[in-house]
C-alpha cells in the first residue's frame, strides 16, 4: 500500500504545482501492480475460504464497501484527472486520491485487526436446507461492520496500517523521483510518520501477545486460551523468526534512511520486511489451531480454516494454478525494473507526453 500511502502526502508533501505532479505520476507507475495485487489477493481468499467471504462481505458489508470505493475513486482518479474536458479539475481528482491513500490503509487496518479482536456474526450451517431462509451466516447487530469502529484496538491497528503505508510511501518516492528539495521534505515526513506508528504498532503488538486467543480443539470446539498468540510464536519458530526478520527490516531501512541522505533504496528492506512481517502475522492468526475469524456474537460461530474452506477439489485447482505464482512473479520484477529504470525528474513531466 506504498502507493496509497504517496497519494495522502500529495498536498502535504507537494507544495508546488510541479512537486505534486512528480507524487501523483510517480505512484501512478505502479498503481496497476498494486491494484491488481489486491484483487488477486482477495479472489484467492473468495475460492479458498468462501465461508470467510461471505460472512464478512455479506454481514460486514458496510466497511467492505467503503474499502472498495476508495479503491474506485483511485482508479478513475488517475485515469481523468488529466482528460480534456475534466469538468471538475485535477484538484477534485487529487482529493480523492488523498481519501484512498488515508481510508484505505485505515480500512484495512481496521478490518484484519477484527482477526485478533473478533467480530458479531453468527453461522448456522443448517440453513442451507431452508426454504425461506437459507442464509449461512448473517450480522447480529444492524451496523452490518460498523461496529468495528468502536472497538480503540482495531483503531489503533487502523492508523498503524495507515501511517506504515505513507511512511512506505515517503521511502518508495525517495528511491524513484529525483528531485533534492522534495527528497528533503519526504525525509522529514518519515520521520512524522515512523513516530505515531511505532507507538501504534508496539502497543498493538503488545495487546495481542498478552491477551486470550480464540484456539480450536480437534473436535473443533472454540475456546478462549490465555496468551495464545504468544504461544503460536513460540511453537512455530520459524514464523517467530520470519516476523522478527521482517521488523528489524522495517527498522532498518527506515532508520538508515532517516539518518542518511544519501540512502535512497531504504523502501527494498521496509517493503520486504513488512511482507514478511504481514505474513507471519497472517500465519499467527490462522496457524496452530486457532479460530482467525472469531465471533464476539457466538464463540462457536467463529471460523478456523478447516470449517471454512473450499472443498478438496476446489482446493487442488488452487494449488496447481500456484504454480503460476513465480512466473508472475517475474514478470513484475522485470516490468518494475524497466519502468523504475530511471528515475523521475521535473524534467521529464516536460518532455513525456502519457502523464497522469
Amino acid at each position: 500500500m506504498f502507493v496509497q500511502g504517496a497519494n495522502s502526502l500529495i498536498f502535504a508533501v507537494g507544495r508546488t504545482e510541479e512537486e505534486k505532479k512528480l507524487i501523483v505520476n510517480s505512484t501512478g507507475r505502479k498503481w496497476e501492480f498494486t491494484f491488481t495485487t489486491l484483487v488477486t489477493f482477495g479472489g484467492a481468499f473468495f475460492a479458498s475460504f468462501p465461508l470467510f467471504y461471505s460472512t464478512s462481505f455479506g454481514g460486514a458489508y458496510w466497511v467492505w464497501m467503503l474499502i472498495l470505493v476508495s479503491f474506485v475513486l483511485q482508479a478513475v482518479s488517475y485515469e481523468f484527472q488529466s482528460k480534456p474536458g475534466n469538468i471538475f479539475g485535477s484538484k477534485v481528482y487529487r482529493r480523492f486520491l488523498v481519501f484512498n491513500g488515508v481510508f484505505g490503509p485505515f480500512l484495512i487496518g481496521v478490518a484484519v485487526a477484527t482477526f485478533f479482536d473478533g467480530s458479531n456474526f453468527i453461522v448456522n450451517k443448517a440453513s442451507m436446507g431452508l426454504l425461506d431462509n437459507n442464509t449461512i451466516s448473517y450480522w447480529a447487530n444492524a451496523s452490518h461492520g460498523l461496529d468495528a469502529l468502536l472497538d480503540p484496538w482495531n483503531l489503533i491497528f487502523g492508523f498503524a496500517v495507515m501511517f506504515l503505508a505513507r511512511m512506505e510511501g515517503s521511502l518508495y518516492m525517495i528511491n524513484n523521483i529525483n528531485d533534492k528539495e522534495l527528497n528533503g521534505k519526504l525525509r522529514l515526513q518519515l520521520l512524522r510518520d515512523t513516530v505515531p506508528f511505532l507507538i501504534l504498532f508496539l502497543a498493538f503488538l503488545e495487546h495481542i501477545l498478552v491477551k486470550d486467543g480464540y484456539g480450536v480443539n480437534a473436535a473443533g470446539v472454540v475456546s478462549m486460551v490465555p496468551y495464545k498468540y504468544a504461544l503460536n510464536l513460540l511453537h512455530m519458530p520459524v514464523v517467530g523468526a520470519m516476523f522478527l526478520i521482517g521488523v528489524v527490516l522495517v527498522l532498518y531501512g527506515t532508520i538508515r534512511s532517516l539518518i542518511s541522505k544519501k540512502y535512497m533504496r531504504g523502501i527494498w528492506p521496509v517493503g520486504i520486511g513488512t511482507t514478511l512481517t504481514v505474513i507471519a502475522l497472517f500465519l499467527v492468526v490462522g496457524y496452530n489451531n486457532t479460530a482467525y475469524y472469531p465471533s464476539n456474537a457466538d464463540l462457536q460461530s467463529s471460523l478456523y480454516l478447516s470449517n471454512s474452506c473450499s472443498s478438496y477439489f476446489t482446493l487442488q485447482v488452487m494449488s496447481v494454478v500456484s504454480i503460476l505464482v513465480p512466473f508472475v512473479l517475474a514478470y513484475i520484477i522485470y516490468a518494475w525494473h524497466a519502468i523504475d529504470k530511471r528515475s523521475l525528474t521535473k524534467d521529464e513531466l516536460k518532455e513525456d507526453g502519457q502523464l497522469y
